[in-house]
């Protein structure tokens, strides 16, 4: 059955006008941002991934793996599409969200029975009457493989979005691809040595996300903690307005600050995390809103659904045994959904970690 909040887009709730969200976004205490204290900025490097390509720049090569090692993300340059793509994309990301409710629920993310389904326009999925539901709408759509693409989902407005987005694709891939080879080099291996797991037919989804203006900020989340359902996930933040947080080993929560308008930020997710053994790990980020409008594209680079999903053999040995039990990708992606809705990490949810003594997992922490 599905439950009567699916339906409640938040820039509707956002629209009247109300002194604080209503109840079913307002957090328990123990669980909500830091009202008013600015956390913490987040300083790691810039990478460029033109040099990224060339395996004798050790310099660049250095960045990455000093970011890899210490925070899961980087901002990236050199990637080599346009500032006016870029500036295109998100104006027509927020066109599309400004449109009339009945343009947009043309590619509502329910059937006409009115169940969730992942693809389309609306918000996350609303499971019980005791979920506290983010702040925000969502646009949500497969674009690659292209033969995978459900047009019925993709908005005829503005005109201009199916282009810009196809574009956008295109140039992103390519930022993961290099990624993944020079994550492959900085361990001592080929550069096609991850890319080799994740077959021809790579998945890859997009999501849109608007945060309207929230009177309240202190209150809700924007986005509840999560890691990414991806190999490695490609974002194009918003130019103006930062609301990213990532969370610290020590437990402290700091911003990702404005990028530069031609940067991209790469993220590890938890399918990378398990394919790496853990030698690279998914960090766990957030979304805090503020009183502006924000919107955000991401894209999640996935392997073939049907690909095994498993620590690759050449990271595993003896004094660093598999952490992570074998599954489709397919399963895993289907468990993000549930485990998301539950604010848990898929991995967690799936129960897919390989038990451990306590003080043989802090030794392979420390490696």
């Amino acid at each position: 059955m599905v439950h009567q909040a699916q339906g409640q887009m938040v820039q509707e709730v956002a629209a009247g006008d109300l002194p604080a969200p209503p109840s079913r976004y307002v957090l328990k205490e123990k669980d909500r941002p830091t009202g008013g204290v600015a956390a913490p900025k987040l300083s790691f490097p810039t990478v460029d991934v033109r040099r990224l390509a060339d395996p004798g720049d050790v310099e660049e090569a250095a960045k990455l793996r000093s970011a890899l090692e210490s925070w899961g993300l980087f901002a990236v340059t050199g990637h080599g599409m346009p500032e006016e793509l870029l500036d295109g994309i998100r104006d027509a990301g927020k066109q599309f969200f400004h449109l009339p409710t009945s343009e947009k629920l043309k590619h509502a993310n329910r059937t006409d029975a009115g169940e969730f389904q992942p693809e389309g326009y609306g918000i996350d999925r609303v499971d019980t009457d005791e979920q506290v539901l983010d702040w925000c709408d969502r646009l949500y759509l497969t674009v690659s493989p292209e033969s995978e693409r459900r047009t019925q989902f993709w908005p005829t407005q503005p005109p201009s979005l199916p282009k810009l987005l196809h574009e956008f694709t295109l140039g992103s891939e390519k930022v993961a691809k290099r990624v993944l080879e020079a994550m492959a080099r900085t361990l001592g291996f080929g550069e096609e040595f991850f890319l080799a797991h994740l077959g021809e037919d790579v998945a890859t989804y997009a999501r849109f996300t608007y945060y309207p203006p929230c009177p309240r900020p202190d209150l809700v989340y924007g986005l509840k903690p999560h890691t990414d359902n991806s190999v490695v996930t490609v974002l194009l933040l918003d130019s103006d307005v930062g609301g990213l947080q990532v969370l610290m080993e020590d437990g402290v929560w700091v911003d990702v600050p404005v990028l530069g308008r031609g940067e991209l930020l790469v993220v590890v997710g938890e399918e990378m995390e398990i394919m790496s053994n853990a030698v690279f790990r998914a960090p766990t980020h957030r979304v805090v809103t503020s009183g502006r409008e924000r919107m955000t594209l991401v894209l999640f680079y996935q392997p073939e659904p049907e690909r095994e999903l498993a620590p690759v053999e050449e990271l595993v040995g003896e004094e660093r045994p598999a952490m992570y039990k074998k599954l489709r990708a397919k399963t895993f992606g289907d468990g993000f959904w549930d485990a998301f809705a539950l604010g848990e990490r898929t991995i967690d949810h799936l129960k897919i970690k390989v038990d451990q003594p306590e003080q043989q997992q802090q030794e392979l922490k420390a490696a």
